[in-house]
C-alpha cells in the first residue's frame, strides 16, 4: 500500500464495515487493472543490499524519481518513503527491505499496463545507474542474511517487525526478503465478488506454480522453487493463507467482514503518529478497548481500510480484489501477471469455463495442493494429474477471455501475446525456478553471483 489511509468518519456500526466493501461494486464499463510490482535495489559493485540514507542510498534514488516525475512525496516523520501522482494514479513505495514497488494507475488494458511498467523502469534506470544501483527480478532475496537487509524508516514497518516473531517463523523474511507481482481487479456486485474470490482462490497455487522464482536464499539453493510461497504458510496465520469460509455457496461481503474484525490489528494513526494496536482486534477496537491508548479511541473509516490493508489471504478483498500469488520477476512477467488474471475474470465466457475447472475442489484439495507448490511447482499432484496440466486448460480460458475482450494495441494485436512467457512454462515443464538452478549447477559454477546480471532489470 503506498499510503496509509486518514478518513476520521467514526463507525457507527458493522453495517457500515459491510458497505465500505459494497462500495467497491462497479458496472463492467468502468473495470480497470491495477498492477503492483516489486524488485530488490542492489549495489553493481560487488552485488550488495542499498540501505536507505547516504548519497547513493534509496532516499537519493527516491528524490531523483521525484525530480523526474514531478510526483508528489509520501513522508513518514519527515522523511521521504514513497511517491504518488498527483492525481492519485499510481504510486511509488517502499517496502520493509527496501524492495522498490510502483503501485500502476488504474487502467483498460494490459497493453497499457505493459507500457506503464516499462516506462517506469526506464527511468528508473535512468535514476538509478548513476547511482550505481539496479534492481533485481526474483521473488526471494537470493544472497543476503535478514541482518544484512536494509530496514526502511516507515513506522508502520517497525511496529511489524515487533510483531511478527510473535505469531509465526518467516514474518520477518516475507517482510524483507520478499517480492511479489500482484493485480488488482474489479467485481460488480457481491455475486460477481464471490465467484471471482473463489475462481481465483482456488487458482492462486498455480499462479504461485507458474510464477515460482525463489530457489535461492543466502547464497545457495533452498531445496524449494517458491520461497516466497513457502514464507506465506507459516508468517501469521490468523491473517493469510486460503480462507475457508470463501468456499461457501453463499460466502458474501459480511462474511469477510467478520473474519476481518477478528483479526489483531497493527496500528491506528492519530496526528501523524502511529499507535500499537497489535494486541487487540478490530471488534475489541469497536468495542471500546482502546480508549486509553489513543487519542479519542474512537474507529474510523480509515482505521478499517488500514485494516484491510494489513491481511495478507492469497486472495485479498478491499474495495477490489488483489491477486496474491505470484513471485516477483524479470519484466515479462510483470506483463503476463495480469493478463493470466484478467483473462480469467474479466469475460463472462471464461469466468464460466474457470468456474467449471475448479467447481468441485475442496478447501482440503486446494490446501494440500498449497502446501506442496513451493517445493514441486507445476509438478506439485493433483488428483491424477498434475499442475502442469492444470495449467494448460487454465491458460486456455484465459486465453479464451483476452480473445474475447478484443483489445488490440496500434499495431492491432490482442493482449492474448502476453500469456507467451507463461506458455513456455508449460511447453518446457520447468519453472523459471527450475531453470534457475539448472544454471546454478552447470553454466555459473555453483555460484548465484551470474543472478544479478541474468535476472536484473
Amino acid at each position: 500500500m503506498a499510503r496509509d489511509t486518514t478518513d476520521f468518519r467514526p463507525i457507527e456500526n458493522i453495517d457500515e464495515l459491510v458497505e465500505y466493501l459494497a462500495e467497491g461494486n462497479k458496472p463492467r464499463d468502468k473495470w480497470r487493472i491495477g498492477t503492483e510490482h516489486e524488485k530488490f535495489p542492489f549495489y553493481v559493485d560487488g552485488n550488495a543490499p542499498v540501505p536507505y540514507g547516504g548519497d547513493n542510498g534509496i532516499r537519493a534514488l527516491l528524490e531523483g524519481m521525484q525530480r523526474t516525475l514531478g510526483w508528489d512525496p509520501i513522508l513518514d516523520d519527515e522523511r521521504v518513503i514513497g511517491l504518488v501522482e498527483p492525481t492519485g494514479q499510481g504510486a511509488i513505495s517502499l517496502e520493509p527491505g527496501g524492495q522498490f514497488e510502483l503501485s500502476g494507475a488504474p487502467l483498460e488494458t494490459i497493453h497499457q499496463t505493459c507500457r506503464e511498467g516499462n516506462a517506469h523502469l526506464a527511468q528508473l534506470r535512468e535514476i538509478a545507474e548513476p547511482l550505481g544501483i539496479r534492481f533485481l527480478g526474483l521473488g526471494g532475496s537470493p544472497k543476503w542474511r535478514l541482518s544484512e537487509t536494509p530496514k526502511m524508516p516507515k513506522s508502520r514497518y517497525e511496529i511489524m517487525t515487533r510483531y511478527m516473531p510473535k505469531v509465526g517463523s518467516h514474518g520477518l523474511d516475507m517482510m524483507y526478503r520478499t517480492c511479489t507481482i500482484q493485480v488488482n481487479l474489479d467485481f460488480e456486485s457481491e455475486t460477481d465478488m464471490r465467484r471471482k474470490m473463489q475462481v481465483s482462490l482456488k487458482l492462486q497455487p498455480l499462479a504461485t506454480a507458474l510464477f515460482a522464482n525463489s530457489p535461492f536464499t543466502e547464497g545457495r539453493p533452498n531445496g524449494l522453487q517458491s520461497w516466497r510461497g513457502e514464507i506465506w504458510t507459516d508468517t501469521d496465520n490468523q491473517r493469510s493463507g486460503l480462507l475457508p469460509f470463501c468456499f461457501s455457496p453463499d460466502f458474501g461481503f459480511a462474511d469477510y467482514v467478520e473474519w476481518a474484525l477478528d483479526v489483531p490489528m497493527y496500528f491506528v494513526i492519530r496526528d501523524g503518529r502511529y499507535h500499537d494496536m497489535t494486541h487487540i482486534t478490530f471488534r475489541q477496537f469497536m468495542n471500546g478497548s482502546a480508549h486509553n491508548q489513543v487519542p479519542d479511541g474512537v474507529p474510523t473509516i480509515g482505521d478499517w481500510a488500514n485494516h484491510l490493508s494489513t491481511l495478507f489471504p492469497d486472495v485479498r478483498l478491499k474495495r477490489f480484489l488483489e491477486m496474491r500469488g505470484a513471485d516477483g520477476g524479470p519484466w515479462r512477467r510483470i506483463c503476463a501477471l495480469p493478463a493470466f488474471w484478467v483473462g480469467l475474470l474479466y469475460d463472462e465466457e471464461a469466468l464460466d469455463a474457470a468456474e467449471q475447472l475448479t467447481a468441485d475442489w475442496t478447501f482440503e484439495e486446494v490446501r494440500d495442493m498449497r502446501a506442496a507448490v513451493p517445493k514441486h511447482g507445476i509438478g506439485t499432484e493433483f488428483r491424477d494429474t498434475d499442475l502442469r496440466s492444470i495449467a494448460r486448460e487454465a491458460l486456455k480460458i484465459s486465453r479464451l477471455g483476452l480473445t474475447n475482450r478484443d483489445r488490440k494495441n496500434r499495431d492491432g494485436y490482442d493482449e492474448t501475446g502476453f500469456l507467451s512467457t507463461l506458455d513456455e512454462v508449460v511447453a518446457r515443464g520447468t519453472t523459471s525456478a527450475e531453470e534457475m538452478l539448472n544454471a546454478y549447477h552447470t553454466r555459473w559454477g555453483g555460484s548465484i553471483e551470474p543472478v544479478f546480471l541474468e535476472y536484473a532489470y
